[in-house]
C-alpha cells in the first residue's frame, strides 16, 4: 500500500487558478484518513493553499524551491530558495519568439518573473482575461506543436507546458520529480511508496518529470474526473 500520495493542483483538483469544489475537497479529506498528502506545484505556496482553501496539507511550490506546513492551524512557509534571472535575455528571446511563432498579441506583460527566479512565457500576457486562457488551447495541442522551439530557445533551462495557455521556465534542478525525492529523502519516505496524481505526463508537460523519474502516477484528464480517478484509492 501507499503511503504518501501527492498531487498536482490545477487541471488535477481544479480549474485553472480556481478554488477547489466542495467535492474534491472531500475526496482530500477521506484520503487524508488514510495517506500522507502532499501539493506538489509549479505555483506559489500561499497561492496553492488557498486555491485549495486552506486545506491543511503539506505543500511543495515553485517546482521544489518553496515549502510549507500547516501547524495548529497556521499556514508556515519552511523553505524559500531563489536565484536570479537576466531579464533582458529573458524579454529578448521571447519577443524574437512571439514574432517567430506569430504570437505578437498579448495582454499586459510579455513575460512573468517570479520572486523565487522562475520565469513564465504567457502567449496571451499576463493581464489576459481568464475566460481567454481557459479557452486558447484546452488540449495542449498549440503548446505542444510550439514546445521544441520555445525549448530550444532556453537551452540552459526546463521549459514545462504551464497552466492554461503559459510555459514555465526554471532552471534544470527544479522540477517536480526533484521536489518528490527531496520531500521523501527528507521524510524517511521511499519513492515507491509514492504516488503521484496529476494531468500532464506528456513530453514537456509540468508533471513529465514524475513519468520520467519512474514514480507511479495517475492521470486525470479532468479536474471534474478527480474522484473517479482516485477511487480505487479510498
Amino acid at each position: 500500500m501507499k503511503k504518501l500520495i501527492a498531487f498536482d493542483l490545477d487541471g488535477t483538483l481544479s480549474q485553472h487558478k480556481t478554488p477547489i469544489n466542495d467535492v474534491n475537497r472531500g475526496v482530500l479529506t477521506e484520503l487524508s484518513k488514510k495517506y500522507r498528502l502532499l501539493m506538489l506545484g509549479a505555483g506559489a505556496c500561499r497561492r496553492i493553499y488557498d486555491q485549495l482553501r486552506q486545506f491543511p496539507i503539506d505543500i511543495v511550490g515553485s517546482y521544489g524551491m518553496q515549502q510549507s506546513v500547516v501547524t495548529d492551524g497556521r499556514f508556515i512557509v519552511v523553505r524559500d530558495e531563489s536565484y536570479t534571472v537576466d531579464h533582458e535575455y529573458f524579454n529578448t528571446t521571447v519577443a524574437s519568439l512571439r514574432k517567430k511563432l506569430s504570437l505578437n498579441f498579448y495582454y499586459g506583460d510579455s513575460v512573468e518573473f517570479h520572486a523565487s527566479g522562475l520565469v513564465t512565457f504567457p502567449i496571451l500576457g499576463t493581464a489576459a482575461p481568464l475566460s481567454e486562457k481557459l479557452a486558447y488551447d484546452p488540449d495542449r495541442s498549440k503548446r505542444r506543436a510550439m514546445y521544441n522551439t520555445v525549448k530550444n530557445a532556453f537551452p540552459d533551462f526546463n521549459v514545462f507546458i504551464g497552466g492554461s495557455s503559459s510555459y514555465d521556465i526554471s532552471k534544470k534542478q527544479f522540477n517536480k520529480f526533484f521536489a518528490l525525492k527531496r520531500y521523501c529523502d527528507e521524510n524517511s519516505i521511499a519513492l515507491s511508496d509514492a504516488l503521484f496524481v496529476g494531468d500532464d505526463f506528456g513530453d514537456g508537460g509540468n508533471d513529465s518529470a514524475i513519468r520520467l523519474g519512474g514514480v507511479d502516477y495517475v492521470e486525470v484528464e479532468c479536474y471534474e474526473h478527480f474522484p473517479d480517478k482516485v477511487a480505487f484509492l479510498l
